[in-house]
């Protein structure tokens, strides 16, 4: 891949093809050597990690198709290899979370995809994009269930943070861009849309 063109994306504009399985399939532990190193990679590069979550679904599966996928992301290192995370000696202890989800994403389980960032002042120090383990209903439903697990890494770094007596001034800030997530969570009252996701509604509840 060293002589190959650089590009901007971390992923093809196409991803349809990726779940289409009857395509011929390519090299098995070539494919499952390289998604191993990109999982690794994600570690310091949280830019690559929804290209490599949604590959990893497929390397029992994968096609020609998905191969090229892959090396796709190693041209878009290959942009900016030096581009990573950074830390700076000055910065502010408030925690910043942000959380998005993308609703039915896959086409066979019709399962959304949760993605979330948290924040430590300037500092970006947890990230996740993972498949929801229950099928939405509605966008609103799967942007809170993804609330609602933000809302769990937020604490626990929290807890972290007071182990290590270190005060947390101003208190943490979760961001949200679904207002009808938003008002589930300010609403103390349940009503029939909500009922399946009582718990998650607890949660993100008591974490406010």
């Amino acid at each position: 891949m060293v002589n190959n063109k650089p590009c901007q994306t971390p992923l093809m504009s196409d991803i349809k093809p990726l779940f289409d399985t009857n395509k011929p399939p390519c090299n098995a532990d070539s494919y499952r050597w390289l998604i191993g190193k990109l999982l690794y990679l994600t570690n310091s590069r949280p830019d690559i990690n929804y290209s490599v979550h949604l590959l990893s679904q497929f390397v029992q599966t994968h096609t020609t198709y998905h191969h090229q996928a892959a090396q796709h992301i190693l041209r878009y290192i290959k942009a900016d290899p030096g581009r990573g995370l950074f830390f700076p000696k000055e910065n502010d202890l408030q925690i910043k979370g942000f959380n998005d989800s993308d609703w039915a994403t896959c086409p066979e389980t019709r399962r959304s995809t949760t993605g979330y960032c948290v924040f430590l002042g300037n500092s970006l120090i947890s990230w996740k994009s993972k498949k929801q383990s229950t099928v939405s209903r509605s966008s609103s439903e799967a942007e809170y269930r993804a609330l609602a697990t933000t809302s769990c890494e937020i604490q626990w770094i929290s807890y972290i943070l007071h182990d290590l007596c270190t005060p947390l001034h101003p208190p943490p800030v979760l961001y949200c861009d679904n207002q009808s997530a938003r008002h589930i969570a300010q609403n103390p009252s349940f009503h029939e849309r909500t009922k399946h996701i009582d718990i998650d509604f607890h949660v993100v509840r008591e974490r406010l």
